[in-house]
């Protein structure tokens, strides 16, 4: 069996778990409201094939720092390159821990009130 067909092989299988999403982002960004399923799945491969990379890449500094586990700063290391990407992983972080604070207060008044 030859290496391309193995690799349309593993395509097949896969499941296309951002298709609803990248629909949406599909129409946002002007395209028709339905678009054609071969334009969403070849999103669809291209964004998971990105996120396994980067997987890929902050394992390897996980691993080169010997540790077992990935933490955020490996995905930072991996993204150092592009500082779009970098601001906006900071940037979300950043929101994240606003979130869970804001929850955190929120969740206290609810129980001083009771």
């Amino acid at each position: 069996m030859s290496t391309d067909t193995a690799v349309r092989k593993q395509r097949a299988r896969r499941q296309h778990l951002f298709a609803r999403e990248l629909r949406s982002l599909m129409y946002g960004c002007g395209d028709d409201p339905n678009p054609l399923n071969e334009s969403v799945e070849l999103l669809d491969d291209l964004v998971t094939e990105y996120i396994i990379d980067m997987c890929h890449e902050a394992a390897k500094m996980a691993t080169h720092a010997r540790r077992n586990k990935i933490k955020v700063d490996d995905f930072k290391f991996a993204l150092r390159r592009d500082p779009k990407k970098l601001g906006r992983v900071e940037e979300l972080l950043l929101m994240s821990k606003v979130i869970a604070e804001a929850r955190k207060q929120f969740d206290d008044n609810v129980e001083g009130v009771k």
